[in-house]
């Protein structure tokens, strides 16, 4: 039991009380048991407070003083991974993902099996079992990667919605972008952990991403008033196109126009501004060069 490696656990938040809930819950009560379990909230309101400091040594509680999105949320949670811990492995996740009692102990049976990774990412499922269209992962070739999947095969890159990362990797590559505040932080984040060491799909390890509704995310069908989010979409996706090789790249810098068509040629609402945010995202992510930050590994002190 001494040899057993150390996971650590953490979960972003903010303003979503009763889905945390039940997330930290699903944490509590997995099979292989958590060394630490890192909450960082990103500045919600009393209620999350008050029920996070409830729970007392139970989770290491990190509250920021001002809400600096997903990426600077996880960016914080993860220094605090590399310079607070000693823990072997890092398990990242959303304030809505359900973890299954078996979801770790999935990881960590495979991880003894091939522990040459980069990261290893769950099946993730909604609500009714189905595969989370907000969460679907693709082969090394492009294609998605189907329900009926059973073996682990590589991918290129996976949502922070259930991800182990080793140690090692997240000591070498940094930490999420702040800057990216929402939006392809995990995309980006992956893909550079997948430069250093294949990542990998675990189908056994299954989550539940616990959503309003199962779609994925287009701006053509989303409702006017979430446009303004899109920005962080397009700038962002423009930075991380840069990091890829040549076919990748253009087909990446290629799709916000192909979106901008679609549009146009619509019937969607608040066109106007839709186009509009799609011209001002690419703009922004033509000039968009974010610095990388690297935390101090406790383990090397």
């Amino acid at each position: 039991m001494d040899n057993q490696k150390k996971v650590s656990a953490v979960i972003v938040t903010y303003n979503r009380l009763e889905l945390l809930k039940k997330s930290i819950d699903a944490l509590l009560n997995q099979e292989y048991k958590l060394s630490h379990i890192i909450i960082v909230d990103n500045n919600s309101e009393e209620d999350t407070k008050n029920y996070l400091e409830s729970l007392g040594d139970q989770i290491n509680y990190l509250r920021l003083p001002e809400n600096i999105g997903g990426a600077g949320g996880f960016n914080r949670g993860i220094r605090y991974f590399v310079e607070e811990t000693e823990d072997d492995f890092l398990w990242i996740m959303d304030d809505d993902t359900i973890a299954h009692p078996d979801s770790l102990q999935a990881f960590m049976e495979y991880q003894q099996q091939q522990p040459n990774f980069s990261f290893l990412a769950s099946k993730v499922l909604w609500k009714d079992g189905s595969l989370a269209k907000m969460n679907l992962m693709g082969y090394m070739n492009g294609r998605r990667i189907p329900d009926s999947e059973n073996r682990v095969v590589e991918t290129r890159n996976a949502t922070f919605v259930s991800l182990l990362l080793a140690r090692d990797v997240v000591v070498k590559i940094g930490l999420p972008i702040v800057d990216f505040f929402i939006w392809g932080d995990d995309i980006e984040y992956t893909e550079r952990a997948a430069r250093i060491r294949p990542g990998y799909f675990v189908p056994t390890s299954q989550v539940t991403h616990a959503t309003k509704a199962n779609v994925g995310s287009s701006l053509l069908e989303d409702s006017s008033d979430r446009t303004p989010r899109y920005f962080y979409h397009y700038r962002n996706k423009m930075y991380y196109a840069r990091q890829r090789k040549m076919y990748r790249k253009l087909r990446a810098e290629v799709r916000p126009w192909l979106d901008y068509i679609r549009i146009l040629f619509s019937n969607t609402e608040n066109k106007k501004g839709k186009l509009a945010i799609i011209r001002k995202g690419v703009k922004a992510g033509l000039k968009f060069n974010p610095s990388v930050e690297y935390a101090q590994d406790k383990k090397s002190k």
